[in-house]
């Protein structure tokens, strides 16, 4: 159940006091949910992440297409001479030449040409094309965990700052309420000095309390303008923006708050899950490429040459396609001395692997020890609000008391400013207390990796 005090005009106040803050600029008035959903549709890095997932899913479809059989079609035409001479040679940068030797060296040349239509299939790799196409989906899946990830800590981001934002403009609205007092302190002060119950000095001194409200006033107008543009960088926006959520400030989340979400479940869990099957699924890979692999091939093709066959030039006539043939077979290939590399790089993935696994089992244990300290922090601070809110009834009845004391001349004025100031404090510390309970409820979502946790409680 949600422990409710008696709310103040704190936020309505606020409100109306962010004309005067903010002058001149447009605000934005924003739920919680609402300011969540614009961050992860405007925010820029989050959007950069998804288009990397959305890059990653497609890549799948690259993997799966790999497994057809190309075909390429191609012309070619040339001007050269066609000196030639039997033998064998590495080919590695130079063009080769076909025909018989040559009686001699000619330096006439003649046009020549050639066309082909290739089809070459790997029909089996004996499991290296699903290897490939089982690591695009790892790495698929690890990316969209990646996206998943940072939307998570993003919204948790969004969320910590709307707080703030929260709790600057209640703390803003209670140094306004401080500075009203010390004005009734100050006008009454006056009052008494007129009729002899109070020296003169009472209101030089109400003077110097009002400047210092003042002040404290302006630091708390700082810090939330500065909140609020802090919150706008996370939403992507150029305006300032204005909360509408005040029960933060005003209520106690469920002191019989209890979840089981598995940590299984936890984004940064899944993140870290998915590099190491990525990293497993690239040890398979390796596995398979070092075993043989079987070709089907079929061509047509087709050559043109200004040689004749007996040694005379018709220049132009190589243009032409003049002999016609086609050809189909198969091919087993081995990679004999791949395996030596194979062995060397699989070592290197495997302890990545073993890295990766050692990754998972400490984010584990990091999310499990944080697990009961966001438990423990959050039941302290929900006691600590408790008190706070009694602290602030037992200050304005006391305030009360002093007014009425310090009126008929019982109470000198520093009796009656430290009672001022107690209630200041107890005002501001209740707040910050309030705020302390929603922090450590926020951080429980964030170990256990579930934000609907912590909106789930907002009515």
């Amino acid at each position: 159940m949600l422990i409710t005090i008696a709310k103040s005009t704190g936020i309505s106040a606020l409100l109306f006091f962010c004309s005067d803050v903010i002058a001149q600029q447009q605000d934005t008035l924003l739920t919680l949910k609402g300011a969540i959903s614009l961050a992860q549709t405007r925010y820029h890095f989050l959007q950069a992440q998804k288009y990397e997932a959305d890059a990653a899913d497609r890549d799948v479809a690259v993997a799966r297409y790999g497994k057809m059989p190309t075909l390429e079609a191609s012309y070619q035409a040339g001007f050269a001479t066609a000196n030639n001479l039997t033998g064998v040679f590495y080919p590695n940068g130079l063009l080769p030449m076909t025909g018989p030797p040559s009686t001699s060296n000619k330096f006439s040349p003649a046009t020549g040409s050639a066309a082909s239509l290739l089809l070459n299939w790997q029909v089996a790799t004996f499991g290296e094309q699903d290897a490939k196409i089982d690591l695009a989906k790892a790495e698929a899946k690890s990316q969209k965990a990646s996206y998943q990830n940072e939307v998570f800590d993003h919204s948790i981001q969004v969320i910590s700052a709307y707080l703030d934002i929260l709790l600057a403009y209640e703390q803003v609205s209670i140094h306004q309420h401080n500075i009203e007092r010390v004005q009734a302190g100050l006008k009454e002060s006056k009052v008494l000095s007129v009729t002899g119950i109070k020296p003169g000095v009472d209101s030089v001194l109400f003077l110097a309390e009002l400047s210092k409200a003042r002040v404290a006033l302006a630091n708390a107008q700082k810090q939330l303008e500065t909140g609020q543009w802090q919150f706008s960088r996370l939403l992507a926006l150029n305006q300032l923006t204005v909360p509408v959520d005040s029960i933060f400030v005003h209520t106690l989340p469920d002191s019989t708050l209890t979840t089981d979400t598995p940590l299984t479940n936890h984004p940064l869990l899944l993140l870290a899950q998915s590099h190491l099957e990525s990293s497993q699924s690239r040890e398979r890979l390796l596995k398979k490429s070092s075993l043989p692999k079987l070709t089907i091939w079929g061509t047509g093709f087709a050559r043109g040459s200004g040689f004749e066959n007996d040694g005379t030039l018709k220049t132009w006539d190589g243009i032409g396609l003049s002999r016609y043939n086609y050809g189909a077979g198969l091919q087993l290939a081995f990679p004999i001395m791949k395996y030596g590399e194979v062995k060397r790089r699989l070592r290197v993935v495997q302890l990545h692997t073993q890295a990766f696994r050692e990754q998972v089992e400490q984010d584990r244990s990091t999310l499990s020890s944080q697990t009961h300290i966001a438990l423990v922090s959050f039941r302290n601070s929900l006691a600590v609000a408790r008190e706070t809110s009694l602290q602030v009834i037992a200050s304005k009845k006391a305030l009360s008391a002093m007014q009425i004391r310090y009126k008929t001349g019982l109470v000198n004025f520093t009796e009656l400013i430290q009672t001022q100031y107690n209630l200041l404090s107890a005002e501001l510390d209740q707040k910050q207390s309030y705020w302390d309970v929603w922090k450590g409820l926020l951080l429980q979502a964030a170990v256990e990796g579930d934000i609907q946790l912590f909106l789930n409680q907002i009515r």
